[in-house]
């Protein structure tokens, strides 16, 4: 998949994926509930979110509310913490664009003593659909597959290690306003078409299509038990749904159109964003802050410090990522404690990775925080950089760029690159090809 690669060869060369419609009811029934019954669907659903084991012969942690056959434990899935000597030495930037075009980006880090740096360079740029790419997400644990979802109503999926395209998923009936890959073996969508679907990685079958939004899914997020995910959209809804059973748990009105979802790193908070503001929740569905952010946002992200601690990134109108720091105390507001800067014009979307630094660096790890703009360009900042504690906000240049060269770009994925100069592969199995 090199820059000059052509999509209708790769098209041609891979066989499309056999879809399979899954069996299961469209009936959301008692979707219409009172915010006290989500309350309680929320705490049912997320009690003994810790799955034990991985691999053949794992098992799931029991739920309250869940009974599920033995036939639905492919759903059962592992998310492992990450530690400083698994994680990545190199990451890939994987952007979508208003002119169709889909980038890959190689990012490498260097060290001269204990001082390191950045850096990036284009690993392959092509036409990826016929249509503006709204969308796009990457495997996790390894950084095996890459789905990109457009407004041509196709998700295309590619095998991000050896660069080439293996199929569409011609499933939804509008365009694909979210992706992303709950774990390395499923991946998970939503369209203006007011479904969502769950698609199997070994085979790209669809398991389930969640019904419910009366109107266009705007955003998904899954929890990091894999359990849960809640979906905003078009018709003021917030709803959970219980990926366990396939189907929804609870929904409630918020009263305005939710344009993203997003959870806190450990599971405990979550933020819905809606034009210039950021409400922030518990799990039990208490409304504890309402932020209101000096412009228009595009995209909110929650992040780990990397010496402990959460925080929340917010991008938008005003050309810089706004970093508020989320305090333990859950009574206290957050606040904004540094601005990432550069960018000409809007910033429209972010996201993350901790990465492994080179031997003889002034600290093992770091945080690689990634932007990118309608200013066409990708800009990386070194969250190890912002101070710990400060009394004044801090402003964080980037340390690295790349410059599309006018491209509107639009969204935005990082993945694993090489752990210990060979590709990052969770687990024993040595195979590329069945390992999903």
């Amino acid at each position: 998949m090199s820059a000059r690669a052509s999509s209708h060869r790769a098209a041609a060369a891979a066989p499309k994926p056999i879809l399979k419609k899954a069996k299961i009811s469209s009936n959301t029934a008692n979707t219409a509930k009172k915010m006290v019954d989500v309350s309680v669907q929320s705490r049912d659903v997320l009690k003994g979110a810790a799955i034990k084991g991985k691999g053949k012969g794992r098992e799931r942690a029991p739920s309250v509310e869940t009974k599920a056959k033995p036939k639905k434990k492919h759903l059962t899935t592992s998310v492992e913490p990450s530690s400083s000597h698994s994680l990545p030495t190199t990451f890939k930037v994987i952007c979508g664009s208003y002119e169709k075009l889909l980038y890959g980006l190689e990012g490498t880090v260097s060290s001269d003593g204990p001082e390191y740096s950045f850096h990036l360079e284009p690993i392959f740029i092509f036409p990826a659909h016929v249509s503006c790419i709204k969308s796009v997400a990457t495997s996790p644990q390894g950084g095996k597959w890459l789905a990109t979802g457009s407004a041509d109503e196709i998700i295309k999926v590619w095998d991000l290690r050896r660069r080439k395209e293996v199929g569409g998923l011609m499933h939804h009936e509008g365009s694909i306003t979210h992706l992303g890959f709950p774990s390395r073996s499923y991946l998970l969508s939503a369209s203006e078409d007011g479904t969502l679907a769950l698609f199997r990685a070994r085979d790209w079958a669809v398991l389930r299509t969640l019904k419910g939004h009366k109107g266009r899914v705007n955003s998904v997020a899954v929890h990091q038990s894999c359990k849960v995910a809640l979906s905003v959209g078009k018709d003021r809804t917030l709803r959970m749904w219980d990926l366990m059973r396939g189907k929804g748990s609870a929904s409630t009105k918020i009263g305005k159109e939710g344009e993203l979802v997003r959870w806190s790193t450990d599971g405990s908070l979550f933020a819905v964003q809606t034009q210039n503001t950021i409400d922030i929740y518990s799990t039990e569905m208490e409304l504890l802050h309402s932020i209101t952010h000096p412009s228009r946002l595009h995209d909110v992200k929650f992040c780990r410090r990397v010496d402990g601690g959460e925080l929340l990134f917010a991008g938008g109108e005003d050309k810089k990522l706004s970093v508020y720091d989320v305090p333990k105390d859950r009574t206290k507001a957050p606040t904004i404690i540094a601005e990432m800067v550069g960018h000409s014009n809007r910033v429209k979307a972010v996201d993350w990775i901790e990465v492994a630094l080179p031997e003889g660096a002034s600290r093992q790890s770091t945080t690689v925080v990634c932007t990118i703009s309608s200013d066409g360009k990708v800009r990386l900042y070194d969250l190890a950089a912002l101070p710990a504690s400060s009394d004044t906000q801090t402003e964080l240049q980037p340390v690295a760029e790349y410059d599309s060269k006018g491209t509107r770009l639009t969204c935005l994925a990082l993945a694993d690159g090489e752990l210990n100069g060979k590709p990052a592969v969770n687990g024993k199995r040595k195979r590329d090809d069945d390992e999903e």
